[in-house]
């Protein structure tokens, strides 16, 4: 490990180099992410950017005080700590040819979002929704010239993770034309834009990405095991297929 940054008063960049990194082939996805390894258990995390000449690769870490096992290590990481991982993984990079894209997330989708951001156009449209705790708690972002970034604070509305980006999402809409989006985060805003955003919004499901990354109350193991029986629970209640 080179170094770490504090990049919001929750969020720590680690920034790490050595042989791993050097071996990694060239990203060609924005979701890009590594599996860490923490002696036998794992966390997944994406790459926020991977420089080559410099051969350093960071990842943010979202720190809940001394809660868990990856951020309590990042926050506490000293340059020489070393740390093992796996990968990389990932399929999404925003397209060429979309009108328009929509990038929703909390804080563990943001530095996938950031790094899309970054391989957008100069002047490409784009709606941004980022949910985190409080306006204390933005980041840097390369926003293009008819890129709007809308901040939801949690702090401000009092509702669970989630519900207030959501909300914000539906009573802005989606973009006009052939939208490409991208929405990760709690799973628990996954069942309420996925049925607005095939539904209601009518967009083609070949160009959304939408997924949990994480659930309220479950740590990685156990959401990653009840995942799949999540999201069929969430196709049997849609009875149109949605």
């Amino acid at each position: 490990m080179s170094r770490t940054e504090v990049t919001a008063p929750d969020m720590v960049r680690v920034i790490l180099g050595g042989d791993g990194v050097r071996a990694l082939p060239d990203l060609t996805f924005t979701d890009h992410y590594v599996k860490l390894k923490f002696g036998e258990v794992t966390r997944t995390y994406t790459i926020r950017w991977l420089d080559r000449v410099a051969n350093e690769m960071a990842i943010d870490f979202v720190i809940h005080g001394d809660e868990g096992l990856a951020g309590p290590w990042a926050a506490s990481a000293r340059p020489g700590d070393e740390i093992s991982f796996t990968g990389p993984g990932g399929a999404w990079a925003p397209a060429d040819d979309a009108d328009a894209h929509l990038l929703v997330g909390d804080e563990a989708a943001i530095p996938a979002i950031a790094a899309a951001l970054e391989a957008l156009p100069a002047d490409a449209r784009a709606s941004v929704f980022l949910e985190v705790a409080s306006a204390d708690h933005h980041q840097p972002l390369r926003v293009p010239s008819r890129t709007t970034v809308t901040w939801v604070h949690r702090d401000e509305h009092g509702l669970p993770y989630g519900e207030a980006l959501v909300r914000a999402v539906m009573a802005a809409g989606v973009p006009d034309g052939v939208v490409e989006a991208f929405v990760h985060g709690n799973a628990d805003m996954v069942k309420p834009l996925r049925r607005f955003l095939f539904g209601d919004a009518g967009l083609d499901r070949a160009r959304v990405s939408i997924s949990g990354y994480w659930r309220t109350g479950l740590n990685e193991d156990r959401w990653q095991s009840s995942k799949r029986e999540f999201n069929a629970a969430m196709e049997a209640e849609d009875p149109a297929g949605v």
